[in-house]
């Protein structure tokens, strides 16, 4: 599947436990490699793979063509062969324990490597506490992969509907051209903040919580940055999906075009305490502020998206400098090396004690693989 893998995708890779299970299927599946998961809560009163990680199986299985999935009887091992990337148009109803984010993250690290452009639609819980939700992945991620030269008429990400957990009811349309290969990109100098968007939205409530989650996040961000501009997004009807919610996305963007963001969002109806909107406003204002701190040229969120897309580059040297790595993403860098043989040199950069430059740093470079899309086909 590979060219330069040297008969590798005919070993397949043995994992445990239900941890990091999309990064593993996403990997598996660009590698070409199979992937054998046991253990999966084999220990839990409810063992095996939960709903929204079945969900989440049976899309992989909607944009590839002769996987092979198994499953044995208790849920607790997975064999996953992948097949090839197919793409098309694909319609998938979200499990609503988690947002489409968690559905969306996967497709966009797959979409430009498939053979025809994908055209997804995804209904379920568009804005949620736990995930990324779709205004971040929009005003972050997208950006993010037009650096890589992943960019054109098609690519685009729209929300046709919202819906709040734990109802949902939110629909969106991701549409992704497909590419041959992945230019290597030098993004290490994020430039100062200019200026500062954001999304407020609220559904099924009163379109006033809007305007106080507004007034609320200008009035600590007005104190560092005067071009501010928060939309309002309040939908009605049909288009408000099932349960009642508001909340808030804020993105920085510097001079050389890097984005920085932080959101937050109501506790769904009946879970835990009421949020006012005003403390919602504030309180994702400060976390924007502590992303900026952090800082670098690609937000926490993104930090796995980016190094996924070097690693996939031609075989050409790219640099990314990122704040410090989260967990996360730490065990994503575990992964492409078990997946691709790929290791990336890291330095940390302290930055000057003179100038109020933030956290840490850390500078990754890598050597792309030079992946190229053999699904694609040749017109």
């Amino acid at each position: 599947l590979c060219r330069n893998n040297n008969n590798m995708a005919s070993q397949g890779l043995d994992y445990d436990g239900c941890n990091l299970l999309r990064q593993r299927l996403v990997l598996s599946t660009l590698s070409g490699k199979r992937v054998k998961i046991k253990n999966i809560r084999s220990k839990d009163d409810e063992p095996g793979l939960r709903d929204f990680e079945a969900s989440f199986i049976r899309l992989l299985d909607k944009v590839t063509n002769g996987s092979r999935i198994e499953i044995n009887q208790t849920g607790t091992v997975l064999f996953y062969q992948p097949g090839l990337l197919y793409g098309g148009t694909v319609e998938h109803d979200c499990n609503t324990q988690r947002s489409i984010g968690y559905y969306l993250e996967a497709l966009l690290m797959l979409a430009p490597f498939m053979k025809n452009s994908l055209k997804a639609t995804l209904r379920g819980v568009t804005n949620d506490l736990v995930d990324p939700t779709v205004d971040l992945l929009k005003s972050t991620a997208l950006p993010l992969m037009k650096k890589f030269g992943i960019d054109g008429e098609g690519f685009d990400l729209k929300v046709v509907k919202r819906g709040m957990a734990p109802g949902g009811g939110g629909e969106v349309v991701f549409t992704c051209p497909v590419r041959r290969t992945i230019r290597p990109v030098q993004l290490t100098e994020p430039g100062k903040i200019k200026r500062i968007r954001g999304v407020a939205y609220s559904l099924r409530v009163s379109p006033q919580m809007a305007n106080r989650i507004v007034e609320s996040a200008r009035a600590v961000l007005n104190q560092f940055l005067p071009d501010i501009y928060i939309y309002t997004d309040h939908m009605k009807g049909a288009n408000s999906g099932k349960s009642p919610g508001f909340g808030l996305t804020l993105v920085a963007e510097t001079l050389n075009g890097s984005f920085l963001s932080a959101e937050m969002s109501s506790t769904p109806q009946g879970q835990g305490d009421p949020v006012l909107p005003e403390d919602l406003g504030r309180n994702c204002a400060k976390l924007l502020l502590e992303e900026i701190y952090r800082g670098g040229c690609v937000d926490s969120t993104n930090q796995s998206l980016a190094l996924l897309l070097m690693t996939l580059g031609q075989q050409d040297v790219s640099k990314v400098l990122l704040g410090p790595l989260s967990p996360y993403t730490i065990e994503f860098l575990r992964h492409i090396r078990d997946f691709f043989q790929i290791m990336f040199k890291i330095e940390v950069q302290k930055p000057p004690e003179d100038e109020r430059k933030g956290g840490d740093k850390v500078l990754m470079t890598c050597v792309g693989i030079g992946y190229s899309n053999i699904n694609k086909s040749l017109k």
